[in-house]
């Protein structure tokens, strides 16, 4: 089957467009309390463009970061349609994507990672002196 590459790159330019402008609103515009300081680390849209799932990252300072994320998700899904009217006035589509908001913990387990892969080496340059 032939590769669409023209689509591809219409999906990546409307991900991106759906990333700048919900970040956009995130920062400014809604005033739930439940949503914490986070950023929208990504946009996947699906192949035929009717969904899409939002990542977005929650400042890892907080001390109880799982409910923070809970929390900012739920008062995403809750302005949901809020949303969804405002990228479609913004972008001037005619149809905007289904959007499924997802808590992003790429980064706090990049850390881990790391942390665990620094004591590894520390141990082992021990045990070579």
């Amino acid at each position: 089957m032939p590769e669409h590459r023209g689509r591809k790159h219409h999906q990546d330019r409307v991900a991106e467009a759906l990333r700048e402008e919900i970040g956009a609103m995130i920062e400014g515009e809604l005033s739930d309390p439940r949503i914490g300081f986070c950023h929208v680390s990504e946009v996947v849209l699906n192949p035929g463009g009717k969904s899409a799932r939002v990542y977005v990252a929650v400042d890892a300072t907080v001390p109880d970061i799982a409910k923070v994320e809970t929390d900012t998700v739920a008062g995403l899904e809750a302005a949901k349609g809020y949303i969804r009217f405002e990228l479609k006035e913004r972008m001037g589509v005619r149809h905007v994507p289904d959007l499924a908001f997802f808590a992003d913990r790429s980064g706090r387990f990049q850390a881990r990672i790391e942390e665990l892969m620094a004591r590894s080496r520390k141990r082992q340059k021990a045990q070579v002196e």
